[in-house]
């Protein structure tokens, strides 16, 4: 398989809301399907069928394995440390459906925020020095690495559940006519 083409893999199993929640979820645990299912209020069928597809395209990696009933079950984890989706695809329909399941999934996650907790809302078009671009950036990932090193089991004690998503990138030149 060509680079392009794993990268596009990655990109489709990243491209369903479903799946991006569980690549949260085994950010900071190593689960079995049964657990997540668990965990997602979804069927176990389910939940093997989505953890296999983000195996297969390289985002899961197998932690080991436990006895069930007789059976083996796979433990799963998503490394913290590689990146959930990396919209490097030349194509821009495979890049387009990342970002909007990225964007579908703020509203979802809205909805679930805790009542009078802090929170950070930005939304941003401007003109900056390339350097000012540069240090946002670096913060944005140093924030995304603090998070995703700091993943917890879910409900583990002294732990709360946050959201993060971020969509930074530098715009063309020229501002496109509204439609």
């Amino acid at each position: 398989m060509s680079l392009e083409d794993e990268r596009i893999s990655e990109l489709r199993a990243t491209a369903h809301p479903l799946r991006l929640q569980m690549l949260s979820l085994l950010t900071g645990a190593e689960l079995s399907a049964a657990e997540v299912a668990r965990e997602l209020d979804i069927t176990q069928a389910n939940a093997s069928y989505h953890l296999r597809l983000l195996e297969s395209a390289g985002l899961l990696e197998i932690a080991g394995e436990e006895s069930v009933r007789g059976g083996r079950a796979k433990k799963y984890r998503h490394p913290w440390d590689a990146p959930t989706v990396r919209p490097e695809s030349t194509r821009d329909e495979d890049r387009l459906a990342s970002v909007r399941v990225l964007a579908d999934m703020i509203p979802r996650r809205f909805a679930e925020r805790r009542q009078g907790s802090r929170s950070q809302f930005t939304d941003a078009e401007l003109w900056v020095e390339p350097e000012v671009w540069d240090r946002v950036t670096a913060l944005l990932v140093e924030a995304s690495s603090l998070l995703h090193g700091s993943a917890r089991p879910p409900r583990t004690e002294q732990t709360v559940r946050v959201a993060l998503s971020v969509a930074a990138f530098q715009l063309d030149g020229e501002r496109k006519s509204a439609r």
